[in-house]
């Protein structure tokens, strides 16, 4: 039965005209799922990050011979289900009435004309994501770079059941039934789609791959500059952790080979998250913004089939993720930045926290969006006051609607150390928190210019 449930699933991407290297690597992940694999990663088969390079607080220097020599990619595939959202994140109000893809696009060309580069920007998309991203790119003409593409497509497989392992069925949406493959599918793209033999051809080296809601990871001389200068094929950023990003993702060492790998909260066995969360142990917080070499990547995809055989992620979903009581799927997933144990002599640099303002939850939206940041000429967020305030809203702030009814403008937060909402509270204009504040339910209303100060001791 489980042989006929693959040649099910592989028969449904054939019938979609799914490109056949995904489907191959497809095939690979769905033997390690049905032959019991996990993911996981056992705190005793790895020792914590040690001793990585540091870049210093953020310059104007850089050789701009080595910005002129890379391309910056975008993963634009997230539809931000998890804030309550259909439609690309990207295209969500970020700061002062902006998008995330205004801002993105903005600090692009604003580096061009700075440092006098092409600097091709280019977004990786999903099925879900790409046209209305490409419709609201029309309202910038002038960003794209002749014989270069704006965007790449990934590819996608279907949802399947946690039973069996059959390609699920969802008759009252069938879009939900596929899913794409996480951003480890950028490297099988880049090579089918033959952007990466364009990039090479027009003369570009270098690539730097980031979230597209990570506003920090903006086009950067200096990384550029030191990426160059390593001569390595691989390279992330990681940064100290802080108490808002204990579960993102981390590098560690692989007993095993003495590799550099990356572990996310998805392959830590349930057990051991009280290591992984731990700063004092994992000290790096994994940005999830890479650097690599085109010609490396592509000679290393041409050797493999464009199999890298990133380690697996098996996601436990719904089919409808705004429907918990719909059936229970398996996605199968890899992440882009376990690349790194695929190439020698992989790096890893730590950067100031500027550089990592990822925006998972409406905690970090909400954080963006108050007067802790200020957008500077070159549309870069930088944070006003150190250390950043915590600032924890409970489920009744979830969604974006739901925050926005709540929260319809920005929060002065400059003099707050956390501010924890409980409850349904509405907040009128020009609200100012001062050190630790805590709402408690049920709620109410905050008129206009209220100051919120925690009680002295």
């Amino acid at each position: 039965m489980l042989e006929l449930n693959r040649m099910r699933a592989v028969e449904k991407m054939r019938r979609a005209q799914v490109n056949p290297t995904a489907i191959a690597i497809f095939e690979r992940y769905w033997d390690e799922l049905a032959g019991g694999a996990t993911g996981m990663i056992p705190e005793a088969t790895i020792e914590p990050l040690a001793a990585p390079d540091t870049l210093g607080e953020p310059s104007s220097s850089g050789d701009r011979a080595a910005l002129a020599a890379t391309v910056m990619i975008k993963l634009n595939g997230g539809l931000g289900t998890s804030m309550g959202l259909n439609k690309a994140k990207t295209l969500l109000t970020a700061k002062d009435g902006l998008t995330f893809l205004d801002i993105i696009v903005r600090q692009t060309l604003w580096a061009r004309q700075h440092y006098d580069v092409r600097l091709p920007l280019i977004f990786l998309h999903s099925f879900a994501t790409q046209a209305d991203v490409l419709a609201a790119l029309e309202a910038y003409p002038e960003l794209a770079v002749a014989g270069i593409g704006l965007d790449m497509l990934q590819s996608e497989e279907p949802k399947l059941q946690v039973d069996d392992l059959s390609p699920v069925a969802w008759p009252a949406n069938p879009n939900l039934e596929w899913c794409p493959p996480g951003h480890g599918d950028l490297y099988p793209t880049l090579l089918d789609s033959r952007m990466l033999d364009t990039l090479i051809d027009q003369g570009f080296l270098y690539a730097c791959v980031s979230n597209g809601d990570n506003l920090g990871a903006a086009p950067s001389a200096e990384l550029a500059t030191w990426f160059a200068s390593t001569k390595a094929p691989f390279a992330t950023e990681v940064t100290l952790r802080t108490p808002m990003d204990l579960k993102g993702g981390h590098l560690a060492i692989r007993k095993a080979d003495r590799r550099l790998i990356l572990r996310e909260s998805a392959q830590t066995p349930p057990e051991e998250m009280k290591f992984f969360t731990d700063p004092a142990i994992h000290p790096y917080a994994h940005c999830n913004t890479l650097w690599f070499d085109l010609v490396a990547v592509r000679e290393t995809l041409i050797r493999t089939g464009g199999v890298l055989g990133l380690p697996l992620i098996r996601n436990a979903k719904t089919v409808d993720p705004r429907d918990p009581t719909s059936p229970a799927v398996y996605q199968i997933e890899t992440a882009m930045g376990a690349a790194i144990e695929a190439f020698e002599g992989a790096r890893a640099i730590v950067v100031p926290r500027g550089r990592f303002l990822p925006v998972k939850t409406t905690n970090e939206l909400t954080l963006l969006r108050s007067d802790v940041f200020d957008l500077g000429a070159d549309y870069i967020p930088r944070a006003t006051v150190s250390p950043l305030p915590v600032v924890m809203l409970d489920k009744t702030y979830a969604t974006i609607d739901a925050l926005e009814r709540r929260l319809p403008h920005p929060l002065g937060l400059r003099e707050a150390q956390t501010l924890t909402v409980n409850g349904d509270w509405h907040f009128a204009e020009d609200i100012r928190i001062i050190g630790d504040v805590t709402l408690s339910e049920p709620g109410g209303y905050l008129p206009p210019s209220t100051t919120l100060q925690a009680d002295p001791a």
